[in-house]
C-alpha cells in the first residue's frame, strides 16, 4: 500500500456505526491521511448508515441474499462491484457481520481489515469479551487484523491491551473494550494509509522512520 492523500476507504458494517464514526472524526482531524468513499451495510436501518449520512459520506444499504452468516454470491459480487466503483484501497470492517470468503478477499487481496474485541490468536469467534471473563484472564484487549479465509485468523496488525477488573460484567467489560477499539482503529488504518505496514506470512512490520 503507497502513501497517498486521497487513501480511499470503503466501510462496511451492520450496526451502531461507532468505529465509524471514530475514524471519520479521526481523518477530520488530521490523524488518519485517507478520505472514507463509501460505507455499505447488509442492515438497511443499520446505524452505521445514519452516521454516514450525517457527514455526508456516500453510503447504501446492499440485501446480503439467502445466508444468514455470509453473503450470497450475488451479494458479493455487488458489494465488490461497489467497492471497485469507489475505488477503494481499504475495505475496512466495522461490525460487519458477514463472514467474507473466496471472491471478495480475492479481489481486496491483503486489504480488507477487521478489530476484534481480544487479544487474538486468544477469544476468536462471537462474544470475546464474555469468552475472556468466563475464561477468567486478567487482561483482554482488542485486535486489528488483516481478514483471510479463517475466522479471526489473519495477520496481526495492531492491538491494545484492556484489563479485566474482578467486578466487570460482560457489559462493563465490553464497553472499556470499545473506548480502546476507538483508538486503536483508526491509528492502525492511518499506518496502513501511509504504507508503513508490510505483510510477512503471518507477521507484519512497521517501517521504522
Amino acid at each position: 500500500m503507497q502513501h497517498s492523500s486521497t487513501f480511499r476507504l470503503g466501510v462496511l458494517g451492520s450496526g451502531k456505526g461507532s468505529n465509524l464514526a471514530a475514524i471519520a472524526d479521526a481523518i477530520a482531524a488530521g490523524g488518519v491521511p485517507a478520505q472514507i468513499a463509501v460505507v455499505l451495510s447488509d442492515v438497511q436501518e443499520a446505524g452505521i448508515l445514519r452516521q454516514a449520512s450525517d457527514r455526508s459520506i456516500p453510503s447504501a444499504y446492499l440485501p446480503p441474499g439467502s445466508f444468514r452468516t455470509k453473503l450470497d454470491e450475488p451479494a458479493e459480487s455487488l458489494y465488490i462491484q461497489r467497492l471497485l466503483e469507489a475505488k477503494v484501497d481499504l475495505v475496512v470492517l466495522a461490525g460487519f457481520m458477514r463472514i467474507l470468503k473466496g471472491e471478495f478477499l480475492n479481489a481486496f487481496r491483503n486489504r480488507v481489515v477487521n478489530i476484534h474485541p481480544s487479544l487474538l490468536p486468544s477469544f476468536p469467534g462471537l462474544e470475546a469479551w464474555k469468552q475472556a471473563l468466563d475464561y477468567g484472564v486478567k487482561v483482554t484487549g482488542c485486535t486489528v487484523h488483516f481478514v483471510d479465509q479463517g475466522i479471526d485468523s489473519g495477520a496481526i496488525i495492531g492491538q491494545e491491551t484492556v484489563p479485566v477488573l474482578d467486578q466487570d460484567t460482560p457489559q462493563a467489560l465490553h464497553e472499556r473494550i470499545q473506548l480502546a477499539e476507538r483508538s486503536l482503529y483508526p491509528a492502525a488504518i492511518a499506518s496502513l494509509a501511509r504504507g508503513d505496514v508490510s505483510v510477512l506470512g503471518r507477521k507484519t512490520a512497521r517501517r521504522v522512520p
